[in-house]
């Protein structure tokens, strides 16, 4: 990836609804040359798709935790593709260290998290943390730090 790569990245991660002619206008390339660069972001799966920045809050998901599984083996959660497909589940991410995972969840009030985490417990052994507020909900990717 290249400066120009970069800065259609800094443009479409801004706004992601730009048309080519104004990326162009604002990268001082052609449409076509955008347009090129843009696909070419597409198919190597550096751009993944397009995206709205939804409030859970707002959306009626009001209650936000990060939970921890500690499970291991064919019962594990990342196993079971079913949980991927939840409603509440918005991330799944493998860790390192006493746990397998860690499951970011949405639910609507208090006694859906609590049905959630019943849901969770054939797998192993969930420990949640409730977020308590985001101060850094989304950040756009840039160019990673050159050098040692």
């Amino acid at each position: 990836m290249d400066d120009r790569d970069w800065e259609l990245l800094r443009h479409l991660q801004a706004d992601a609804r730009l048309s080519f002619s104004e990326l162009s206008r604002r990268v001082h390339l052609s449409p076509p040359a955008v347009a090129e660069r843009v696909r070419r972001l597409e198919e190597t799966g550096v751009i993944r798709g397009y995206h709205a920045h939804v409030d859970l809050a707002r959306a009626g998901w009001t209650v936000v935790a990060l939970i921890r599984m500690s499970c291991y083996g064919p019962r594990c959660v990342l196993r079971d593709p079913e949980v991927r497909e939840w409603p509440e589940v918005f991330e799944i991410h493998r860790i390192t260290g006493d746990a397998c995972c860690v499951l970011k969840v949405a639910a609507t009030s208090m006694e859906g998290f609590e049905r959630l985490i019943d849901r969770l417990a054939p797998y192993g052994r969930p420990s949640s943390t409730m977020v308590l507020s985001t101060p850094v909900a989304w950040r756009p990717v840039v160019p990673p730090p050159s050098g040692p």
